[in-house]
């Protein structure tokens, strides 16, 4: 290996996403803050005869491993796989992201409607919901947009070619 080559900074997948460092670090921290919840009130949600309850709460708890697991993988070091699993995900585009957290989130919901599945999976659904948004791509300027906008009503505005008057 030689000198430029271990100089040269190695470039990730999330360097191309559009993401900001600030943004980025906010879905980190609501990854973080919806496996706690999903945890928490997994367990509790656990606390019951009803299979239905269980499974939701088993599925919580599943989810909080999987946000933990690949938003912030150093609290997994003592996992043989964690950074293997953490390095896939920061490979995987936002929207897909979105819909992985999005989906986790509302199965337990739908198999248990009740308040700790509602509260338990708000925030893990939330960290869904901020990926989508990243999807979406930055904010155009202003003045790009009345650019694009004067080029719109000049292509409206040219004639279509015919001389006779009849719709072609």
């Amino acid at each position: 290996m030689s000198s430029e080559e271990a100089a040269a900074p190695t470039k990730t997948g999330t360097d191309d996403d559009g993401m900001s460092w600030w943004y980025r670090w906010i879905c980190k921290l609501s990854g973080v803050l919806g496996g706690i919840s999903c945890a928490t009130m997994g367990i509790w949600n656990c606390v019951t005869v009803n299979p239905l309850n269980i499974a939701a709460g088993v599925w919580m708890v599943l989810t909080a491993i999987v946000l933990f697991l690949c938003e912030v993988p150093f609290c997994c070091q003592f996992v043989e796989f964690a950074n293997a699993i953490a390095a896939r995900a920061d490979r995987l585009k936002p929207w897909q992201k979105a819909l992985f957290y999005c989906g986790m989130a509302l199965f337990p919901v739908f198999l248990s409607f009740s308040i700790t599945t509602l509260f338990g999976n708000a925030i893990a659904f939330a960290t869904g919901v901020l990926y989508g948004l990243a999807s979406l791509g930055k904010k155009g300027d202003a003045v790009s947009y009345a650019r694009l906008q004067h080029q719109k009503q000049g292509d409206e505005e040219k004639p279509t070619g015919t001389t006779d008057g009849s719709v072609p």
